[in-house]
């Protein structure tokens, strides 16, 4: 069986944070439950949501407002820049955020392909996207 064949999914995404309250609280909001942590070495907290999305909090940011060295900087480096979430009403999660608080920090923009998305930051800087399909 060829290494295409293997892969069947995602199994979790990885996202490094500095503080893990702070991140659980944001992640919360966005329908994420928390299974465990801190643990392992690095530390690491897992949290789930009920779509099958596994995320896996790095707890060792170096510090709390760094900028995002793969978005807020003029030199671009390789590495990847956020996670896209699928929506069924970008409106509606628009309108749920602002009314938590979030800041849209782009979009709402509609893709050739009839596709419209809006980004936020997570309070690690890190960029979520939610996608409606076309």
């Amino acid at each position: 069986m060829s290494i295409s064949q293997q892969i069947s999914g995602i199994a979790h995404i990885g996202i490094r944070v500095y503080a893990l309250e702070r991140a659980r609280t944001f992640y919360e909001l966005l329908g994420f439950n928390f299974v465990i942590g801190p643990i392992g070495p690095e530390p690491v907290a897992i949290m789930s949501h009920a779509s099958g999305i596994e995320i896996n909090f790095i707890l060792n940011a170096a510090n709390d407002f760094a900028e995002n060295v793969l978005m807020d900087i003029p030199e671009k480096h390789a590495g990847y820049t956020h996670i896209a979430l699928t929506v069924h009403s970008v409106s509606e999660v628009q309108a749920a955020l602002e009314n938590a608080g979030v800041i849209i920090s782009g979009g709402p923009i509609t893709f050739s392909g009839g596709s419209v998305s809006i980004f936020v930051r997570d309070p690690d800087r890190n960029v979520i996207e939610f996608n409606q399909p076309a």
